[in-house]
């Protein structure tokens, strides 16, 4: 399963409507992950027409991306693999171990809220959680280049997860 992964994409301030760039590399995945701070939910209509989309609510969506779908939390299974996703994971120090508790039985926490690309894996080998943020692909603040995620699930397992440069 090919999953494109977003996050931070604050319409209409720096979404103007789906960048070309953006709809390049989510066209043809099989599901969408957006973690939060749509802003307005016609992102995620746009978002919507290239694939299937789960969304969690970010600090700066209202009710009407609520109503959409957003729930402040999500958990799911895709190909195997559980994948929970929540907007703000807190500081750097202590997420993984943050992420574990709030997530007991998760493989991969998607995230989002920093704008900073994360990608970190738990220390304890018989943990292995990894915990994932895709970074903005339109408000890139303080990072060289817009960003999101190309995450690739089978069998269980996470077989690759890719960072894209989109601006």
């Amino acid at each position: 399963m090919h999953v494109g992964v977003v996050s931070d994409t604050h319409a209409p301030r720096f979404w103007k409507g789906l960048p070309d760039r953006v709809a390049e590399e989510l066209r043809g995945v099989d599901l969408v992950l957006h973690a939060g701070d749509v802003c307005v939910p016609s992102v995620l209509d746009e978002l919507a027409a290239l694939a299937p989309v789960h969304v969690v609510q970010g600090n700066n969506d209202g009710a009407d991306v609520a109503a959409w779908g957003a729930p402040e939390t999500l958990e799911l299974e895709l190909a195997g693999v559980r994948v929970a996703m929540i907007h703000d994971a807190g500081a750097k120090q202590g997420r993984v171990r943050r992420m574990r508790r709030r997530f007991p039985d998760a493989d991969v926490v998607v995230f989002g809220h920093s704008h900073i690309p994360w990608d970190e894996t738990s220390e304890d080998p018989d943990d292995g959680l990894r915990i994932l943020n895709p970074g903005s692909p339109t408000d890139k603040r303080r990072q060289p280049h817009g960003t999101l995620g190309h995450l690739v699930l089978a069998d269980g397992r996470v077989e690759s997860w890719t960072l894209v440069e989109v601006s």
